[in-house]
């Protein structure tokens, strides 16, 4: 609740001071300034708060009355962003978009909206930015600047008053941690600042029918900063990740409305800005001529689509007495659980062995369908054996050693003789009544079977 305001006001001459005098400056009178309450006329009222989701009056009706039609989206430009949005941008929709600073969000927004604004009434307001370091990366990326609006400005309040002339389709806010409203006390950035940002802001597209998409920052476990409540009042959150050193960016939807989460668009870091990725596949398939030991492809499934990457292992003897676990892209904690089954029940013993595991292209896993590739790789750098080149794995180990089935089995397979696999090791519930054409896949049931047939 906003803390209320008070001013000192002399009894003789009238003048006001924001705080107590013994003697008044104007009148040189003593003792005549007393304390007085006011009341923000912007203070929003029960009235002014409801309709949070765009309804202003209340009705009661069953839920076969409600009204099915589609709702209409309006692409943003990228297929790869309206495939992490659920296929497109939704009117009145609040969208957050998180990420590390210099991973592109700023530049990845400003690409769309200059590319909307040549067909529906666009609206970019910057905060941390003036409008000559905008202007000046859209002119470094080569974008048509002639039909963007442009805004700088942090007051929510007259944020929403010059929307309101304007009238646009969609309109992005850069970043909601500079924000503020004029009835909050605390400092900008603060949690009750973002929080009341956020819902004046959300509240507003619902009612008006805008798409506001708001620019988040993250902290350095690279979560989004800022009040837990934030993620819950919008509608959409995809988090934008890679490091500056990277190449390629990743942005993936942590919770959707209108659409599966966990969806990932995958972009790459340009000189004029960022490029979708159509195929990812291809990029993190990019293997040496000569197969090493401890490298295996797998397939894991991110949102709709199967993606194929590269896992690698090393496994070295440790002159330490508690030997090292390292895990790049995977979770350190399957990873010593994964030991613990391999030594119990493949009868390979790794406990003076320093492993190193890492996924290639800085893709992070976190479904256990990579468990089998896992240990096979780990089994190939133990014993120096190579893999085949033309070898694809996937499927979840559990404590007992049994390799259970994963979900959407037939499309992974689809996926990768596409890209040229002939053969794979699947969980014996994946085994498809067909196999694609040029592939054999081999069915097994525990851990036994596949350190065998690998």
């Amino acid at each position: 609740m906003a803390k209320a305001k008070s001013a000192y006001v002399c009894n003789d001459c009238g003048a006001d001071f924001p705080r107590w005098l013994g003697q008044c400056p104007e009148c040189k009178a003593w003792n005549t300034l007393t304390e007085i309450r006011l009341t923000s006329k912007t203070t929003p009222t029960s009235s002014e708060r409801r309709g949070f989701s765009g309804i202003t009056e209340g009705r009661v009706q069953t839920l076969n009355e409600v009204d099915l039609q589609e709702v209409p989206r309006f692409s943003s430009g990228f297929q790869e962003f309206d495939r992490v949005l659920g296929g497109g941008v939704v009117p009145g929709s609040a969208i957050l978009i998180g990420g590390s600073p210099g991973a592109g969000k700023s530049t990845l927004l400003l690409q769309a909206l200059c590319k909307l604004a040549e067909r529906m009434p666009a609206l970019y307001v910057t905060g941390e930015e003036s409008l000559q370091q905008v202007a000046m990366r859209a002119q470094r990326l080569n974008l048509p600047t002639n039909k963007l609006r442009m805004l700088s400005e942090t007051s929510v309040e007259s944020i929403c008053q010059l929307a309101d002339k304007e009238k646009p389709a969609i309109m992005v806010i850069d970043s909601i941690q500079v924000m503020h409203m004029a009835d909050i006390q605390s400092a900008p950035g603060s949690v009750s600042q973002v929080r009341e940002s956020a819902a004046f802001l959300t509240r507003y597209a619902k009612q008006k029918n805008v798409a506001i998409i708001m620019v988040g920052h993250v902290t350095k476990e690279g979560h989004l900063a800022g009040p837990k409540v934030l993620e819950h009042c919008i509608d959409c959150s995809v988090l934008l990740d890679g490091s500056s050193d990277s190449r390629y960016r990743t942005l993936r939807g942590t919770k959707n409305r209108f659409g599966a989460v966990n969806e990932l668009g995958v972009f790459a870091m340009t000189g004029g800005g960022l490029k979708e990725v159509s195929n990812p596949s291809a990029i993190f398939l990019q293997r040496a001529e000569d197969q090493g030991n401890g490298s295996v492809v797998m397939v894991i499934w991110e949102g709709t689509r199967p993606l194929l990457v590269e896992i690698q292992a090393l496994v070295d003897y440790s002159a330490l007495a508690n030997p090292r676990r390292v895990a790049v892209g995977l979770e350190a904690t399957r990873l010593a659980l994964l030991l613990a089954v391999l030594h119990r029940h493949g009868g390979l013993q790794v406990s003076d062995q320093d492993v190193f595991v890492n996924v290639v292209g800085g893709v992070k896993v976190s479904e256990t369908s990579a468990d089998l590739a896992l240990l096979l790789a780990i089994v190939s750098s133990f014993k120096g054996e190579p893999l085949a080149r033309e070898l694809i794995v996937f499927g979840e180990v559990g404590l007992a050693g049994e390799i259970r089935p994963v979900p959407n089995g037939l499309e992974r397979l689809n996926e990768a003789a596409k890209h040229g696999f002939k053969k794979a090791i699947v969980p014996i519930g994946n085994t498809p009544k067909t196999s694609p054409k040029g592939m054999e896949v081999i069915g097994v049931k525990n851990l036994q079977q596949a350190l065998d047939v690998m």
